[in-house]
């Protein structure tokens, strides 16, 4: 990467080049009619502002570089090309590239100047106000283009050549006047070179200028002062800078060394100055760096985009994409080419058909990806005003009305973009495989360099009985006998995956290539085929972790061809922050995920479900239900209803039993029911257990509905699943086997908790037994059955601790920067309050509370756990805002301060956008409990909420018993079990109304932060419905 320069300083060495890139519009035939009449040295400074072509370089006669014509003194001959022309002083530009009145304006600019002007503050003073006008003027025209024309290559070419022209009218004010050399000595010569994506003539509006000088051998004195002055103007200019300063041989030298560097020599382009050092350096650099290590170029590159993946998150099917690095985006295409073009010296994508790497077809397909994400980027870094490559739900409505997307078939606006968005990224990945595959024939190295796109398969050189006479092993992976397979059965569409997955071989990309050409063949009578339904049945269960064979039928287009329920799906986002993943993705994870608990891959983190898997009986219908929990995404109808309409349609033709249909049908229907119930209820209170019961009915189906929720939740992305979710979960299972078995479960009630507790004593060899005894007693069994074994171990020594230290109130906070939250424990005496007090400490803060476990201990005190969403990035930083609001909770407690006061005085936080809408509900439930009152409160959550919500509901002396907090990305979802002061149900209308102006007043009104509501009219995302999905 380019080092972006700082202000001040002399000139560094820089870092790595960038590169030329291709161009696929046609070259200027001449560069205008040279005229008479105009002062010479202002019209030699014309042409010399005559912009740069930002296509592939051509060598013809007159042309200084790529496309570059240099104008010397009247009458003066260059040789280019091994033909001398008279160059000619010219008054007007008439360039392609450029906008006359721009070149016209740099003209006049530098025609304004003195000839002899010696100070560099005095240049800078004269060039800076015109060339900010023009760059102003020039982007503002780009943009304009952008938006009638919609083509992002040419808005990233007419950016590029407005730099050209910027760059080269501060080179000829800093050469020609300022440090000029009417008769240079040897060491007063330079080439300034672009690089990166300058040097790919493509630029957005907030990239890099990246710029090489290069010497004929060593810095010296001129060159330095040249280089230095350039840079101070381009720094006055607020652009962002890299740059490097080097001879030829040092360009050879860091270039054999360091492949980035390599790279960027592949395609450095010559913007002015002198030529013949520019040529030098690539013909050496071809012949001494390039020439037979193709195939160390070709490794090192695939690393290093597998490096650049993993970092970003290793999916191209994140739903808010890096279109600059991300998987399937743009780098993605640069790397392709910088390999066809090291290793077969093409200059343009159409050249890639003759190299013999892509058809006609997917050159075009690369055109199409390649101009799609760059008018993505350049309207990001337009609406932004700055370098964001980062596509993020706050960007993604305004990119999606600025190309012109409409809500249509059930979808918004947003959604249609992105699901483009994902079939590009698709698109780039499959032409990702196919250079790969090349490169691969060509250069056979081992490991091949494809086995990291199929990291589950082993590269066979034995073949196997493939049970199919179309198929054959071709260099270790399954390929087609002959392009007429598919025509012959199309069934070995099907059967082309079916073996790969029996196998463990990796299909061939020409295999892929011809699977996706040939989707045409998959119509009505090979979906209901009863071979081509058992191979998918049986491929979909396979106990060989079908995921990755399932994901690349997917992205053939197979997958959504042969169930086109699923296709439906395919690339669909859903505009939240709760879902990391599109929905198709999602499903196949959760397959992915269903298969390690299973085979044992996952026992550690989930030995409960693993232990469990292994007694259900459907294990068919459990796998299939998996697939098809959330296919019917998208639909007007609830997701989950019209999904068991979706199974019991398909449950015939996938060969399933009647009684497996009902079941995968059930379990697609009520597949958030266990979440839902989980978070949000209490699970202490027997008539939650009961009516949860009552729903599942049979222990099968609360086996088969606890994997599948496990696979579910922890498909939707990392940090969702959490030690917390999991303890909730088990304790559900276990509380309804005792209620489905007859009062006989596997683990009872009470000997789990004495389980529990003796497992906690073990860990605790320094308390006596009488001790330990005391302290567990003063804990009632929802505390050990809803808290995890490590926070259990926390609790028993904070609270030691606060005993021995004769404290009544103490806090205990600690921070974990995987999972992105801090965590703060508060022991204290109950207090009628005291939710309202955290809370509000927390709201103080500015802290977001994502999650609260709450309990009363037999003794009359109070043992709450906040889950905060981390504020900073550094640990230090975090745990003195932790610090902070402890102390507050302390003191606040102990009657010293009111935080009420502590609310007030916080300056109200600027509304981030409003990205989003959730409108705010409230139901109120008295069938829920026995005894309590069940709010059920969400709406779009914000720093504060849970303390506005909790305080309106003590002013109305209503006894909160027990919360559940639960956030699904933007949305939140509080649970409050209540009784007003006398301890009975909340019954009477007039009552309930009451609370429920109350709590809308909190999302409607000002708030007791003082924050408007969020308005009407944002973009409303699909919310789970109170859980995962």
């Amino acid at each position: 990467m380019v080092r972006t320069a700082p202000r001040p300083g002399a000139v560094g060495s820089g870092a790595a080049l960038g590169g030329l890139g291709r161009g696929r519009v046609l070259h200027r035939e001449q560069a205008g009619e040279a005229e008479r009449g105009a002062e010479q040295g202002a019209a030699a400074d014309a042409h010399r502002l005559s912009p740069p072509v930002t296509e592939a370089p051509v060598r013809q006669a007159g042309w200084n570089g790529p496309g570059l014509w240099i104008a010397r003194a009247p009458g003066a001959t260059q040789r280019s090309g091994g033909i001398l022309r008279v160059h000619r002083p010219s008054s007007t530009l008439r360039l392609r590239g450029l906008m006359p009145d721009t070149a016209t304006a740099l003209a006049q600019l530098l025609a304004g100047i003195d000839q002899t002007v010696s100070d560099p503050t005095r240049l800078r003073e004269r060039l800076l106000p015109g060339l900010r006008q023009i760059i102003e003027e020039g982007r503002a025209q780009a943009e304009r283009n952008l938006t009638v024309h919609r083509d992002g290559l040419a808005c990233a070419r007419e950016i590029c050549s407005l730099m050209d022209a910027v760059v080269q009218a501060i080179y000829a004010a800093v050469v020609k006047r300022l440090y000029r050399a009417d008769n240079p000595t040897a060491g007063e010569h330079i080439a300034v070179v672009a690089t990166g994506g300058y040097g790919r003539g493509t630029l957005a509006p907030g990239s890099d200028i990246d710029l090489l000088f290069l010497l004929p051998y060593k810095q010296t004195a001129w060159g330095e002062s040249v280089v230095e002055a350039m840079l101070y103007i381009l720094w006055d200019l607020k652009l962002k800078v890299g740059h490097a300063t080097r001879s030829v041989a040092d360009c050879l030298r860091e270039g054999r060394a360091d492949m980035t560097i390599r790279t960027a020599l592949l395609e450095a382009r010559f913007l002015f100055g002198e030529r013949a050092l520019f040529d030098e350096l690539v013909e050496r650099f071809d012949r001494e760096v390039v020439q037979g290590t193709a195939a160390e170029f070709v490794e090192a590159k695939l690393k290093e985009r597998d490096t650049r993946v993993a970092k970003g998150g290793a999916s191209r099917y994140l739903v808010e994409p890096n279109v600059k690095d991300g998987k399937g985006g743009l780098r993605d295409l640069n790397t392709l080419f910088w390999i066809a073009k090291y290793t077969f010296r093409v200059k343009g994508t159409e050249e890639l058909v003759e190299a013999g790497l892509f058809t006609a077809d997917e050159v075009r397909l690369f055109d199409r990806c390649e101009e799609f994400l760059w008018r993505v980027r350049c309207h990001m870094h337009f609406a932004t005003g700055r370098a964001e490559e980062r596509l993020s739900f706050g960007l993604q409505p305004r990119i999606a009305e600025r190309l012109g997307y409409g809500p249509r078939g059930g979808l918004t606006a947003v959604e249609r973009f992105m699901k483009s968005y994902f079939l590009i990224a698709k698109d780039v990945g499959d032409l990702t495989a196919i250079v790969c595959a090349e490169m691969e024939a060509r250069h056979t190295k081992r490991p091949p360099v494809l086995n990291r796109w199929f990291g589950r398969f082993k590269q066979r050189f034995r073949s196997p009985d493939l049970e199919a006479v179309d198929f054959r092993i071709d260099n270790g992976r399954l390929n087609l006998r002959d392009d007429g397979a598919f025509e012959r059965d199309p069934v070995n569409l099907i059967r082309l995956f079916w073996l790969s997955d029996r196998h463990d071989l990796a299909i061939h990309p020409d295999a892929s290539r011809l699977a996706t050409r040939s989707l045409s063949l998959i119509g009505p009578m090979v979906r209901v085929d009863p071979e081509a339904n058992r191979l998918f049945v049986e491929l979909l269960t396979s106990r060989n972790a079908p995921e990755t064979v399932l994901r690349h039928m997917n992205e053939t287009g197979v997958l959504g061809r042969f169930v086109p329920d699923f296709g439906r799906i395919v690339a669909m986002m859903q505009f939240n922050m709760y879902h990391h993943f599109t929905v198709d993705e999602h499903l196949i994870r959760s397959l992915g995920m269903l298969a390690a608990i299973e085979s044992g891959e996952a026992k550690a983190e989930h030995p409960v479900a693993h232990r469990i898997i292994g007694t259900i009986r459907n294990r068919r219908a459990l796998y299939v239900a998996t697939f098809l929990h959330d296919i019917a995404k998208g639909r007007k109808d609830d997701h989950s209803i019209a999904g068991a309409a979706v199974a019991r349609k398909l449950g015939p033709r996938f060969g399933l039993e009647p009684a497996e249909i009902d079941t995968v049908a059930w379990l697609v229907e009520h597949h958030l029911l266990m979440s839902i119930t989980a978070q949000s209820r209490d699970l202490s209170d027997p008539k939650t257990i009961e009516t949860f019961a009552g729903v599942v009915q049979s222990l099968e189906r609360l086996k088969l509905l606890f994997v599948l929720t496990i696979a579910d939740i922890k498909a939707v992305g990392p940090g969702v699943w959490t030690a917390w979710k999991a303890t909730l979960l088990r304790t559900l299972f276990y509380e309804t086997e005792v209620v489905l078995s007859g009062g006989h479960s596997e683990v009872a009630r009470t000997d789990r908790v004495r389980l529990l507790q003796m497992r906690l004593r073990e860990q605790l060899a320094d308390w006596t037994p009488e001790e330990f005894d005391a302290y567990a007693a003063r804990l009632y069994a929802p505390y050990w059955l809803k808290v995890d074994a490590a926070r259990q171990l926390k609790d028993a020594r904070f609270i030691r601790q606060t005993l021995a230290e004769g404290r009544t109130v103490a806090t205990h906070f600690e921070t974990d920067a995987s999972r992105g939250i801090t965590e703060l424990s508060v022991y204290s005496p109950d207090h009628p309050r005291l939710l309202a007090i955290l809370t509000g400490a927390c709201a103080a803060a500015g802290g977001n509370i994502v999650d609260a476990q709450i309990f009363t201990t037999a003794d009359g005190f109070v043992l709450d756990t906040i889950v905060l969403s981390r504020a900073f990035d550094q640990d230090e930083d975090e745990l003195r805002r932790a610090g902070r609001i402890a102390t507050a909770i302390e003191r606040a407690l102990k009657g010293e301060i009111r935080i009420a006061d502590l609310v007030a005085d916080r300056h109200p936080r600027k509304d981030r956008a409003r990205t989003f809408q959730v409108a705010p509900d409230l139901s109120i439930d008295n069938a829920l409990s026995s005894r309590e009152t069940v709010l059920e409160i969400s709406g779009l959550d914000r720093p504060g909420l849970l303390y506005e919500l909790t305080t309106a509901l003590s002013r109305l002396n209503l006894n909160i018993t027990s919360a559940h907090v639960a956030t699904f990305g933007e949305r939140v979802v509080d649970v409050f079990y209540v009784t007003d002061l006398t301890g009975t149900k909340i019954t009477q209308p007039d009552r309930q109304a009451t609370i429920r102006r109350a709590v809308m007043g909190v999302f409607e009104g000002e708030g007791i932060l003082g924050r408007p509501a969020p308005k009407r009219g944002g973009v409303r995302p699909k919310a789970p419905a109170g859980g995962e999905a």
